[in-house]
């Protein structure tokens, strides 16, 4: 039954009640930390994918990125792993900030040193973990094989300290709130997708979520999308079940408007980020053994939501700080062409 079980999870999947942190062995196991400190409107985001082209090959892609002053630093790292075990991934063959072009992070920690000016080193603590045991955040859909694409948002709210040196500025993260998540799947990324999180609201243990696409597993092809609210104090919401709790989406490079609904909860979420404003992000091709643009990233845009029970209204919230995302590799390569680049420049060196 283990060696059928380890098979089954080499897939994507995850049977009720798993572990969706742990590693799986697909193509791209991805990694992503946000800390947002709203008292002076700081963000800071980190990412990590650990790839392989198929061929045993392992590298990682990272990145560093920060709000304001639009500072971006990615990188192609030789080498990458990703625990088997538990939450964790390193690239570049350090578990600290001490050498160039590395990269550390588990549950408690996050290191990343992309070179001179590019560094963040944070600790964070009193977790706000995702509290379903049955399911994580794809729902369902995390039992379903060989999905091109899998999200778990594991950490709704944790207290940072720490520093980030971001070109010639040194933030103190210290007193932040860190998001995390983790996104995985047989072939990278899917051919179109949206996503966004947003802390910053008027309750700091407020937070909002969402991730959607187009999920493909062989003939299968479909759009999905999940949409996860923690409530002050309260439950945390999560609908996109097609059947129980659909979720609707329309999604333009600066507008996102996003509305699911279950027999109790009735969720609006409506956010905008103007498209001059964005960073965009390289996304790997596993199977290429390369990064290419991918994702138009806003690090801090505006997003509202408005939560109803019962047709009643429960709580609003509103953040000047949402992080906001648009993906797809032909619609970031023309972003990049519009703004005078090569077409498959990320900010990255080659491998």
């Amino acid at each position: 039954m283990g060696q059928l079980y380890d098979a089954y999870r080499r897939t994507g999947a995850d049977l009720p009640f798993g572990d969706p942190l742990r590693a799986h062995g697909v193509a791209m196991e991805g990694y992503f930390w946000r800390f947002t400190r709203p008292d002076t409107g700081d963000v800071v985001i980190a990412l990590c994918g650990v790839n392989e082209s198929g061929t045993g090959d392992r590298w990682a892609t990272v990145g560093l990125a920060g709000h304001p002053g639009g500072f971006l630093r990615t990188a192609a790292v030789p080498g990458g792993s990703a625990a088997p075990d538990r939450l964790g991934a390193c690239a570049g063959g350090a578990d600290s900030t001490s050498r160039a072009g590395s990269f550390f992070g588990d549950d408690g920690r996050v290191c990343v040193n992309l070179g001179d000016r590019a560094r963040l080193d944070v600790t964070v603590s009193s977790h706000a973990r995702w509290p379903r045991r049955r399911f994580g955040g794809s729902s369902a859909f995390q039992c379903v094989p060989a999905l091109n694409q899998y999200w778990h948002p594991w950490l709704l709210g944790g207290r940072v300290h720490g520093t980030a040196v971001l070109g010639d500025e040194e933030i103190d993260l210290t007193g932040a709130y860190a998001y995390a998540e983790k996104n995985w799947g047989r072939g990278g990324f899917p051919d179109s997708w949206w996503w966004g999180q947003a802390h910053g609201f008027d309750d700091p243990d407020a937070c909002v979520a969402f991730a959607g696409g187009v999920v493909t597993a062989g003939p299968l092809r479909t759009e999905v999308t999940a949409l996860v609210v923690a409530l002050p104090g309260g439950p945390v919401i999560r609908l996109g079940n097609p059947v129980t709790s659909p979720v609707r989406a329309a999604v333009t490079d600066e507008t996102w408007s996003l509305h699911g609904r279950n027999r109790q909860w009735n969720v609006g979420v409506e956010a905008e980020s103007p498209l001059d404003a964005a960073h965009v992000l390289p996304v790997p091709m596993p199977s290429e053994r390369r990064n290419v643009p991918g994702a138009i990233e806003h690090l801090a845009g505006r997003l509202t939501v408005e939560v109803r029970r019962r047709g009643r209204v429960h709580w609003r919230g509103e953040t000047l700080l949402a992080a906001l995302e648009h993906g797809g590799i032909d619609r970031a390569r023309a972003e990049v062409r519009r703004r005078g680049g090569p077409a498959d420049a990320t900010g990255a060196p080659p491998l």
